[in-house]
């Protein structure tokens, strides 16, 4: 029809956003911070490349995050747990801001910040700079899930290593990001449970790429990349299916060396591999152990949900919530937490021992 618009026809509006640039120098990255994020950064690249035979990584932390000051109450006492368990265990806390949705919900911090549906995206990239800061300072390093391809430009100088979730492992848009990004990248299964989609996604993240993005200023810029060379595969279940055991394991292995590329496995206990029961996350955390003390030398490490009490609650806006649960997916609580960490050492101070006595 002549006279009707061609474009933003279903667009209610555009609010620009500061800077990452500027964001940053809100929230500087000062030299505690700095130092924690190239000591696990460096951690996870040894173990990655076979370089750190004596220590596995262990990843946990909230589903989500959604409350701050409970978020620095879990940092403090996985603090204390990772200084005790250093010399077998590299530990980052999961900082999951960003949540994909099948269909809808809250969708995470930077999104809804608030918590009451007005989206209010600037506070939510400044309320997340801002928390990864006060937890690398703790000397605690991060990981998060990079789900929006313009979010590392405001918080990447603060996350040791990233997640490529199953629902975009299988996304050109974010195998490019990948593949100019500074930390360790995990690529996960599909939701199907298949292999072949995060074992393409490694290749391609490993290549340099052209892609459109924006610089630090904000401008739209065609971004170039070297590739990555610290990706890796993480196993996360299917929608009918684990795939944690020592078979499944293996085959991950066996077809990334088949691609090219010889890498360690990181499992991921929770979503599709404790079919969304958190109690049966610390089944799956066993069972790998048993591998790895059996003699699996392909597992790089393990990564499950947990916060301070164990369970989730019912987000509604408006809504008074519980202190310590999680608002999206059920996590274990923080003493289950505690006790899986420790297991996880003694065993890989076992394999170590055993590895020193057969090489004497």
């Amino acid at each position: 029809m002549q006279g009707e618009r061609l474009d933003d026809l279903r667009i209610k509006e555009i609010r620009p956003l500061e800077s990452p640039a500027k964001v940053r120098a809100k929230y500087p990255l000062d030299d505690g911070a700095a130092a924690t994020v190239r000591e696990t950064r460096l951690g996870l690249r040894d173990i990655i490349h076979g370089r750190d035979e004596r220590r596995m990584a262990a990843i946990v932390g909230p589903c989500s995050i959604h409350d701050p000051e409970a978020a620095l109450d879990y940092a403090a006492r996985l603090k204390r747990v990772a200084d005790d368990l250093r010399g077998e265990l590299v530990v980052l806390m999961r900082a999951y801001f960003e949540k994909p949705r099948t269909t809808v919900g809250w969708k995470g911090l930077i999104n809804d910040p608030h918590l009451d549906g007005s989206c209010d995206v600037a506070a939510g990239l400044e309320k997340a700079r801002a928390l990864l800061l006060k937890i690398n300072a703790l000397g605690v390093g991060c990981a998060t899930e990079f789900l929006e391809p313009i979010t590392p430009q405001y918080i990447a100088d603060l996350v040791s290593w990233a997640a490529i979730g199953a629902r975009t492992t299988e996304s050109q848009t974010h195998r490019q990001m990948a593949s100019g990004l500074s930390m360790p990248v995990g690529f996960k299964n599909g939701i199907d449970g298949g292999l072949q989609t995060a074992l393409n996604a490694l290749v391609s993240a490993r290549q340099p790429h052209s892609f459109l993005g924006i610089n630090s200023v904000g401008l739209t810029a065609i971004v170039k990349t070297t590739g990555n060379p610290d990706c890796h595969i993480v196993l996360r279940g299917g929608e009918s299916r684990t795939n944690y055991g020592s078979e499944d394991v293996e085959r991950a292995a066996t077809l990334a060396s088949e691609g090219g590329v010889t890498r360690p496995v990181l499992v991921d206990c929770s979503h599709g591999n404790s079919a969304k029961d958190p109690t049966r996350q610390g089944v799956a955390w066993r069972d790998v152990l048993e591998q790895f003390r059996a003699g699996e030398g392909r597992l790089m490490g393990l990564t499950l949900e947990s916060n301070l009490k164990p369970g989730k609650q019912v987000w509604k806006e408006g809504a008074r919530l519980e202190y310590g649960v999680s608002i999206t997916d059920g996590c274990i609580g923080w003493d289950e937490t505690e006790t899986l960490l420790r297991e996880m050492a003694e065993t890989v101070r076992e394999a170590g021992a055993r590895a020193a006595k057969s090489g004497g």
